[in-house]
């Protein structure tokens, strides 16, 4: 049986925060888990700052807040700086690695630097770089299945962006090798 997950989501407004946390959670509602999402983001949205908590459990969440996290999926550096420090010992940390001007120096956590935009940019679509990211992470903390994650797609995607769901689908994979490869190499 898994354990819970407490997950924070963050970059800026039009990097795809929020779509990611609700792809999770409709995923897990999908496989019977229990899900909270609570999305924040400044007023400006595209480019202004965008988080959200995710919780996926086997039991009743019993408060979507929480202050200190399991994981953390990262988006850009400002996000870095103000939640770096509230994953969990032993926690995992994943970051595009572009956005980022420095890094996290933590040793007590596992930190994934992905490179989502730009495998993105090379598969033609920039917007994907989440999927990416995405794919890094659940390989990584598998809290709910792939399949899953498309079936969510067609619900969280508008109906006119379903012939994407194949490129979302290679870009997840591409996200596992990239996490996987990783894992070789510590």
């Amino acid at each position: 049986m898994y354990q819970a997950q407490e997950i924070i989501i963050a970059g800026f407004g039009g990097q795809g925060v929020l779509s990611m946390g609700q792809i999770i959670s409709y995923s897990a509602m999908k496989e019977g888990k229990e899900v909270s999402w609570m999305p924040a983001y400044g007023p400006e949205m595209r480019g202004g700052t965008a988080n959200c908590i995710v919780i996926v459990s086997p039991k009743k969440v019993s408060s979507p807040i929480v202050t200190t996290f399991d994981s953390a999926i990262i988006l850009n550096q400002p996000s870095l700086d103000k939640f770096d420090s509230k994953v969990k010992p032993g926690g995992l940390l994943v970051c595009e690695q572009s956005t980022i001007i420095t890094p996290s120096v933590r040793t007590d956590i596992e930190i994934l630097m992905i490179p989502a935009v730009e495998q993105a940019v090379k598969m033609g679509k920039r917007q994907i770089a989440n999927m990416i990211i995405l794919g890094a992470f659940l390989e990584r903390r598998p809290v709910v299945t792939i399949s899953n994650v498309l079936l969510a797609l067609k619900e969280v995607l508008p109906e006119r962006h379903h012939h994407l769901i194949p490129l979302n689908e290679e870009a997840l994979q591409i996200g596992q090798h990239f996490a996987s490869e990783h894992l070789q190499s510590v």
